[in-house]
């Protein structure tokens, strides 16, 4: 991973000296661009107060007349609602602002699992026909063209209220409001559902309704919008009331969380209360967590605070169990992929967003996680590695194999016909986009050890809360001075260590199974992000690491050649990084983040005196001795990718199924032959080589790019295929560079390199 420095120009002296900054505070707020009299008097002093006329959003107006028409008129009032943080936040902020005002409102959760993700038409024509004259939705509606035009067209009114992106059609309500109509005078566009909901009530009471903002905060993070101009308003004044919350339902579930009132703050909300919330939705129905918002009972807060917490400690347990699954069959697949899909009629829909995400993090490739549905589909989540957009990856499949689909660069919902899965686990590798790269990511400057107190601390929540569009700070640490090096967690996949001279700091890194005390001195520089950690009532600053840059630590290793084939991770610090195939260079960029400069074909590497990394496996003896006849400086063995087309030879029983197969099935695509996998229980990689064998040896052959078997071929042992036997060859000697005692190996390349 590239990382940059912010840069930014130094903030006024005067405006230091009037708002009291620290040095520290002044360089953050400058590289976030907060660098005006204006913009550091809204960040310091601006409150609900300073919100924008509500009836500057569009549609506002006809909005609050026709509720407060339902209102006088004791109409029927249905808010329609969604089952995530944000969409159980507006839906009690609307609940309860109505109920002020005395409607005869009620509300609906869509259920995950029998509604499935937004409008649903069987639901609108329920509600419709129970004798609703008004539907308000929430966080939810851009997508409901049918659904709005039927309840319109059968005398029920629908404002649409919603922040989610507008779709080439837009559906026609009584009326709109969005925080991101074009062309609306609004000034802030980045409201979530909670946000639109709670500008609503605004409008509606003629008041700031302070006592929203809690809400309306957890519904801002929990939905990862942004948390700049408004933005900071919302959520700076409403951790404030959280801190200070009197509801039940809120005490209730922050008291199971292990929280203390007065001390939460965004990575609270963001960690621990917005995913408890969102646990009700994966797993049962979201109602139930409207119910604790707007409980005031501490009896029934309790009891409903708790069961919340079950189903919270029930999503982890199988987040836990669905990810281990899903790493056991990426392990049992071939390493070349640049995606993947998982798919186990197990796995509970809930949480397959959740575990594709992991998964991403553990692998770094684009990932589908599938389990069954209704009448014979599959239906999952799909979460995307830096560097690949996975809408616009699968949006061009979603009239040909989706029967659903919808989501955004990173992440999306999905589903497909169970009869077409291997069809889509071909189209999804073949949108991989071999020439994106990672972006650089940012980080703040180096933090020096004179830094290491609470103070520090104290100085980052002045240019908080974080959140999107104003990142958490992430500082350097340059060539850190590692002791007390330990591996934590029930798995050992974490790590602890202290960084310092004369002052120490505690590290903390998740998800690093790969490091160890060998693997210190190779430590260049650390990225992390600071936290404090209370135990036994002490309690002391804490950094998390964010990304680790390594170096070539040559005092401590002199030697010309040395083996990294057993470390699970690239050392990023040569000079030169050579492929034997320009295949793998696509990993290179998108998973290490390796530059173009650093990149060369070892057929084509002609420099001298670099310290050069082998990253790939090279498919013969000759191209490796042939790489061992530059200059290095320094030279390090991996051989982590490869380009097999097969992990092993298929059997003869094999190539014969496949034969019947084609005989039985002439005249498909050699795409169509592969989506058979399920049904021969081979690889469509397999399938694939196989057809090329029989291809080479005479057996089938192509009319008008249709495969079809050849009558009366001439008979020839599979072994006459030169694909085979290379292919074989290729296997052996992957096998025999990889498993090679390192001893032997280094003893080989240092008499090859002279």
């Amino acid at each position: 991973m590239e990382w940059i420095k912010r840069t930014a120009e130094k903030l006024d002296p005067e405006l230091i000296e009037k708002y009291q900054l620290s040095p520290i505070e002044a360089k953050l707020f400058s590289l976030r661009e907060i660098n005006t009299d204006e913009q550091l008097d809204y960040w310091f002093n601006a409150t609900e107060d300073d919100l924008a006329d509500p009836f500057l959003m569009h549609d506002m107006e006809k909005a609050v007349e026709r509720i407060n028409q339902a209102i006088d008129n004791e109409e029927k009032i249905m808010i329609y609602g969604d089952y995530d943080a944000d969409g159980i936040t507006a839906t009690t902020i609307m609940m309860e602002t109505l109920s002020i005002l005395g409607a005869n409102v009620d509300f609906f959760i869509p259920d995950r699992f029998k509604d499935g993700y937004g409008p649903s038409l069987a639901k609108y024509q329920e509600i419709v026909a129970n004798g609703t004259n008004l539907i308000i939705t929430v966080d939810n509606g851009v997508t409901g063209v049918k659904e709005v035009a039927y309840a319109q067209e059968h005398g029920v009114d629908v404002i649409l209220t919603d922040h989610h992106t507008f779709q080439s059609e837009v559906p026609k309500p009584y009326a709109l409001v969005h925080c991101n109509y074009p062309g609306q005078a609004y000034p802030f566009d980045d409201y979530c559902g909670a946000g639109v909901a709670y500008t609503i009530c605004r409008a509606l009471m003629g008041d700031s309704m302070t006592e929203l903002l809690d809400l309306a905060m957890i519904g801002t993070l929990g939905d990862m919008v942004k948390v700049s101009g408004e933005g900071h308003i919302i959520v700076k004044r409403g951790l404030q009331i959280l801190n200070q919350t009197e509801r039940p339902g809120l005490r209730a579930l922050i008291a199971n969380a292990g929280l203390q009132l007065g001390e939460l703050n965004e990575t609270d909300v963001g960690f621990n209360i917005a995913p408890r919330l969102n646990a009700t939705g994966r797993l049962s129905n979201a109602s139930l967590a409207v119910e604790l918002l707007m409980s005031d009972s501490e009896e029934e807060a309790k009891l409903v605070a708790d069961k919340i917490e079950d189903l919270n400690n029930q999503r982890k347990d199988l987040t836990n169990d669905t990810f281990a699954k899903c790493m056991t069959q990426v392990r049992s697949k071939m390493e070349s992929k640049n995606t993947q899909v998982i798919y186990d009629p197990s796995f509970h829909e809930g949480v397959l967003g959740l575990v594709a995400n992991k998964v991403v993090e553990t692998t770094h490739k684009p990932t589908i996680v599938l389990t069954d549905g209704d009448n014979g589909e599959l239906k999952g989540s799909g979460r995307s590695a830096e560097g690949f957009n996975l809408f616009d990856a699968l949006n061009p499949l979603k009239d040909k194999l989706l029967t659903k689909f919808g989501g955004h660069d990173f992440a999306c919902g999905l589903s497909l016909k169970k009869n077409r899965l291997s069809e889509f686990i071909q189209a999804f590798e073949a949108s991989h986009h071999s020439d994106e790269k990672l972006p650089p990511k940012k980080f703040d400057f180096e933090l020096e050890e004179k830094n290491f107190t609470l103070g520090l601390w104290k100085e980052l929540q002045v240019v908080g809360p974080f959140g999107t569009d104003n990142p958490v700070p992430v500082f350097s640490l340059t060539d850190p001075a590692i002791s007390q090096f330990n591996k934590i967690g029930k798995d050992k996949t974490h790590v602890r260590m202290n960084v310092g001279k004369q002052s120490k700091l505690a590290l903390v890194g998740f998800n690093l199974p790969y490091l160890h005390e060998d693997l210190l001195p190779y430590i260049g520089r650390l990225y992390i992000q600071l936290g404090i950690n209370t135990f036994r009532n002490q309690t002391n600053l804490q950094g998390i690491i964010q990304d680790i840059a390594y170096q070539a630590p040559k005092l401590l290793r002199p030697e010309r050649v040395i083996d990294l084939r057993k470390e699970n991770y690239l050392i990023g610090f040569a000079d030169k990084y050579l492929f034997f195939d320009k295949k793998n260079i696509v990993v290179a960029k998108t998973k290490w983040g390796i530059k173009d400069e650093q990149i060369a074909l070892a057929d084509e590497y002609q420099n001298t005196n670099e310290i050069v990394a082998l990253v790939d496996a090279p498919h013969n003896q000759t191209e490796l001795d042939q790489v061992l006849t530059n200059q290095y400086q320094q030279l390090y063995l991996r051989f982590m990718l490869d380009q097999l087309p097969v992990k092993a030879i298929p059997n003869k029983t094999q190539f014969a199924d496949v034969l019947k197969y084609v005989y039985a099935h002439p005249g498909l695509v050699p795409e169509e032959y592969q989506a058979a996998s399920d049904y021969l229980h081979l690889e469509p990689e397999t399938i694939m080589f196989i057809l090329r064998v029989f291809f080479e040896l005479g057996f089938i052959k192509l009319e008008k790019q249709l495969l079809v078997p050849v009558n009366n071929p001439v008979k020839h042992p599979l072994t006459n295929s030169k694909y085979l036997l290379a292919t074989n060859a290729q296997l052996k000697f992957t096998k025999v560079l990889r498993n090679m005692p390192s001893r032997q190996l280094l003893e080989y390349v240092n008499n090859k390199l002279g």
